[in-house]
């Protein structure tokens, strides 16, 4: 675990190896502070239980320069609270990836899986009823900023809403990259993504899309009735 460890990022090292809090970046919607405070060593029974999945291009032959395929699983507690269970994310191809997220599913008990579908379509749904057949599916479209899909799950973070069943280095060094400018992490954040996705399933409504009205156009007709008070 310590040569683990040993080869996590400066910040990532002086956090978890060395015991000391890096500067938070300018307007990080996480912070090592935050998600310390809200850490818990066991966990309530729970109501809910989501694996959210974050897919990539990886292939089973070759996938050394593909993105890891992000596999949270996070459930709702009795009391109230949502908690980060375990990630089982991994750098694999479809067949691997949709075994894992099969046993993740069966391992809590879950209720559901999630799949961000803007990569792939139908893909994600695929893989995993191809892994277990069946199994509750419900698509995410993602057409949303990753920041602005964070902002209302931080949100929650920062009220003790949503907490950490253990210790995550990887997760919580995507999450802290989260700013509100956008994501400054160096690397794709398919964890944190995945968990934004599954804390959002299990907090249903807290995400919403902006609508934008189109304005009419302003006809002679329209300009002539507001002179009028019409």
């Amino acid at each position: 675990y310590l040569n683990e460890l040993e080869g996590l990022s400066l910040r990532m090292r002086k956090r978890f190896l060395e015991g000391e809090y890096g500067d938070a970046a300018a307007g990080a919607l996480w912070s090592d502070e935050i998600i310390d405070k809200w850490r818990e060593d066991s966990l309530p029974d729970m109501v809910r239980v989501v694996v959210a999945v974050d897919p990539s291009g990886a292939d089973d032959e070759d996938n050394a320069h593909n993105d890891a395929i992000g596999i949270i699983v996070c459930g709702l507690g009795t009391d109230g609270n949502g908690y980060m269970i375990e990630d089982c994310t991994v750098k694999a191809g479809p067949k691997t990836w949709g075994n894992i997220v099969a046993t993740a599913y069966d391992r809590h008990q879950a209720d559901l899986v999630v799949g961000e579908t803007n990569y792939g379509g139908e893909m994600v749904k695929f893989v995993v009823r191809s892994a277990k057949q069946n199994v509750p599916f419900r698509k995410i479209t993602a057409s949303r900023g990753k920041a602005l899909r964070a902002e209302p799950i931080s949100a929650l973070t920062e009220q003790g809403k949503t907490r950490f069943a253990g210790t995550f280095p990887m997760l919580e060094e995507e999450l802290c990259a989260f700013t509100t400018h956008g994501y400054t992490g160096s690397n794709s954040p398919n964890r944190a993504d995945a968990f934004v996705f599954a804390m959002s399933e299990l907090f249903p409504g807290i995400v919403h899309e902006k609508v934008v009205e189109t304005p009419r156009p302003r006809t002679r007709e329209r300009v002539a009735n507001a002179w009028m008070g019409a």
